[in-house]
């Protein structure tokens, strides 16, 4: 398998939400996912051009509590329920943590914040991309 040298994600922003312990998050968005603001560092505001209130977009974040040792898991921590191979799952916990969530931006506040709909990660988690729902 080939590798592609100096490989590396860049983090252009960072989650705040009400979300504080991997207790608190639900396993998906429609399971009463708080409202949560995404800061983008400064230097990538100029990416958010065009971007508006109502807009779907994916967030792609990185999980990074996730373990990247795991390749199967109970599906949503349920010991009940058989194991399951980590790419036929949404588990945090897989060699490359991170995270798609689809939503809708509320609010722009400055150009350098975005409050989106719904967001089950924790406060603190990295956002390395955005991308709009076409």
């Amino acid at each position: 398998m080939e590798h592609t040298p100096g490989f590396r994600l860049q983090q252009i922003g960072t989650v705040r939400s009400s979300l504080k312990s991997r207790s608190d998050c639900p396993f998906q968005e429609t399971e009463g996912a708080p409202e949560a603001w995404i800061e983008i560092d400064p230097r990538y505001k100029d990416g958010l051009l065009g971007l508006k209130p109502g807009d779907e977009i994916i967030i792609f974040t990185w999980l990074h509590l996730g373990s990247r040792q795991k390749l199967q898991v109970h599906p949503r921590g349920n010991r009940k329920n058989p194991l399951k191979g980590v790419f036929a799952t949404r588990s945090p916990s897989r060699p490359n943590p991170i995270g798609l969530h689809q939503t809708r931006i509320v609010s722009l506040d400055q150009p350098l914040k975005i409050k989106v709909q719904t967001l089950e990660v924790l406060d603190g988690t990295p956002v390395v991309d955005i991308k709009p729902v076409i």
